[in-house]
């Protein structure tokens, strides 16, 4: 078989593969057989570019990344429903129908709590995908959609032009698991799968999307050149013959049909795979809806029945703080069970201590709970009338539950944060920072390895990196594996790392990799950096007071003492080697854009700093000059409509030599 031929085989089978994984939940080839696949296309695509399909399934894994999403207006609007709240106001609607449409017949189907986009093909290749927007101009979002695995990369028999229009959803599951690992990593948790979803399908990354693994379910026909149609639901099952994952729907037409039919809808919503929040009518018949029309706002021929959330009473019995892997305080709720949204709740989320004290939560208190999206628990207010005697206001510690450090409030947000150092509770992240490209740079410590060596209990601290013996790493192998003498020799090597490096390496807040080199240049070693206060930090340029405050703060922590002085018995360098004796570029700020050729952005950064300037993300009336290289976006059209100076790589170099 030719590369041609195997590529189309390929492609065939990895497709066909998704659409029953994804699409039927069906799956048949098994998830090593899929990967070896894969692998071999992706091969004989790079080894043959030419013969790289728009359908290829090596392209759900995202693109290049942009600088903003470009406007698209959308050839038919993408309308919105009225909502509709009750049985009443439905049995209105319908009767409304039925002054123009004698015997009117209904689609009544799941609302799914997502992301509207309408889908594009040409003759039957997807060429772009938009969201919403306003309904008549939404954003271009084609490469975040690629990865979307149930929407079809190509369609058999299909016309030269279909739109179809769907809703982009994250599954509770997937939902569920980010979540998980946003809270150990201590990042914001999302408030409910809708917001991960619109939050995912608007990263200008989409590899980022591609991670999310968000779905879709189409429910709508926009446009089908060369095709007529006499019922919605014909559509429906039409795009499911193209192998479209399609809302599924039912047939009503009298009015107790209608309202039962909601009724199962809701009975359901808790067994669904994604979220939805009410059921939607509308009428089946094509001619009936050209016929009803439009108002300013929605169609007259479908409305959304919206269900309420579900609230319920139960008594706080405890409140429990958890420390994430930033340091982050986070409080939670420990209740009575109470059945809510088909599940039995046993605790609920607290946020932090202003949602406490603004709603004067107390242990003991009765609380209206309910699940917010229907997936995270939390707690709406108490129920005063019900509060026992003797409630006390309920405050976070004012020190680290699992180390006992000090605990600090975010100059920034209302997040409460353990200030130690050695916090075993931030052990891992700690550690991750410390070895980093950026940090210390010690190669061969995956977050994975760093892992295994707390649970084996070799590191308490990052300076205990320093203490690690051959034994103790090479169990960790696989016998006679060079690796471990590979580890301990990137280890030594990071001891002679500038003092820069170190100070960032030390994750003290609000102190980056640039600041580190400001501090170690205005200091000279880490002592003089540990005793200054902060009037002396201040002056050193980009170090504000709340900057100063965290150093200070930092450095005088027995924790931080403690992995100082470990780290200075171990020969860690403590003093500044970056010495600026060419200063062509002192005062003079840079913007990078674009891909450079000649070197990576960190390169370039660290050679106009070596030469006293400064690197900047964003441009400015203050910006000296902008570097672009290929494909530089708003970056540097700014530059233009401000009149920077803007140099290409090449005069950059010249600067530079």
């Amino acid at each position: 078989m030719n590369p041609k031929e195997e590529v189309l085989q390929l492609t065939k089978t990895l497709n066909e593969a998704n659409y029953r994984y994804y699409v039927l939940d069906d799956p048949e080839l098994p998830d090593y057989e899929y990967d070896r696949l894969l692998r071999r296309l992706e091969v004989l695509e790079a080894e043959h570019p030419e013969l790289l399909a728009p359908d290829s399934p090596t392209q759900r894994v995202g693109g290049a990344a942009v600088s903003q999403f470009e406007k698209v207006e959308h050839p038919v609007p993408l309308e919105s429903l009225q909502d509709l709240f009750s049985l009443e106001e439905l049995a209105e609607f319908t009767q409304r129908v039925r002054q123009t449409i004698p015997a009117p017949e209904y689609s009544v189907e799941p609302k799914v709590d997502g992301l509207s986009v309408a889908l594009e093909y040409l003759d039957g290749v997807f060429v772009r995908g938009a969201t919403r927007g306003d309904g008549r101009v939404g954003e271009d979002v084609t490469e975040n959609l690629r990865t979307v695995r149930s929407i079809p990369m190509k369609l058999e028999n299909a016309p030269h032009r279909l739109i179809v229009r769907g809703e982009v959803f994250m599954p509770k599951a997937v939902f569920e698991k980010l979540n998980e690992a946003r809270e150990a990593a201590g990042e914001p948790l999302f408030a409910n799968p809708r917001n991960a979803a619109a939050g995912s399908l608007r990263q200008l990354d989409p590899k980022i999307a591609a991670q999310r693994r968000l779905d879709i379910l189409v429910f709508n026909l926009q446009l089908c050149e060369g095709r007529s149609f006499r019922t919605h639901t014909e559509t429906l099952d039409y795009l499911r013959s193209l192998k479209f994952k399609v809302i599924p729907y039912t047939l009503c037409t009298r009015q107790e049909e209608i309202d039962a039919q909601i009724a199962a809808v809701d009975e359901s919503r808790y067994s669904l795979s994604y979220d939805i929040d009410g059921a939607v009518v509308k009428l089946n018949d094509l001619a009936g809806r050209e016929a009803l029309g439009s108002t300013a706002k929605f169609p007259r021929w479908a409305a959304a029945y919206k269900y309420p959330p579900e609230i319920k009473q139960t008594v706080l019995r405890e409140i429990l703080v958890q420390v994430g892997r930033t340091g982050v305080l986070t409080p939670k709720a420990v209740v009575d069970p109470v059945r809510l949204a088909g599940t039995t709740v046993t605790n609920a989320t607290l946020h932090n201590q202003d949602f406490i004290s603004e709603k004067d939560i107390r242990i003991g208190d009765t609380v209206r709970i309910r699940k917010a999206g229907e997936i995270i628990p939390e707690i709406l207010g108490v129920v005063p009338e019900l509060r026992p005697a003797g409630t006390e206001p309920y405050f976070l510690p004012a020190v680290c539950p699992v180390c006992g450090a000090p605990v600090e409030r975010d100059p920034d947000g209302a997040a409460l944060r353990c200030t130690g150092a050695e916090c075993p509770a931030q052990l891992s992240r700690n550690i991750a920072h410390f070895v980093s490209r950026d940090a210390m740079d010690i190669d061969g410590l995956g977050s994975a390895m760093v892992d295994q060596l707390i649970a084996a209990g070799h590191i308490q601290s990052p300076a205990d990196l320093y203490y690690l013996s051959l034994d103790q790493l090479s169990s960790l192998w696989k016998k006679g594996d060079k690796a471990p003498k590979k580890l301990l020799a990137s280890i030594e090597a990071s001891k002679g790392n500038d003092l820069s490096r170190l100070i960032y390496a030390l994750g003290i807040r609000q102190v980056g990799a640039k600041a580190g080199k400001l501090l170690a240049q205005a200091f000279g070693d880490l002592d003089a950096l540990m005793e200054a206060d902060e009037a002396r930090l201040t002056q050193v340029p980009e170090v504000g007071e709340i900057t100063a405050q965290s150093i200070v703060s930092w450095f005088r922590s027995p924790q931080s003492r403690h992995m100082i002085e470990r780290l200075r018995k171990a020969g860690v360098n403590f003093h500044c080697d970056l010495e600026i004796t060419d200063r062509r570029f002192e005062g003079k700020t840079f913007v990078l854009t674009g891909a450079l050729t000649r070197f990576t952005r960190e390169e370039a950064t660290e050679r106009i700093e070596a030469f006293g300037g400064k690197a900047s993300g964003s441009v400015s009336k203050k910006t000296s000059f902008v570097v672009a290289g290929e494909n530089a976006g708003s970056k540097l059209r700014k530059a233009n409509e401000l009149g920077i100076p803007v140099l290409t790589e090449e005069e950059f170099l010249e600067m530079l030599e």
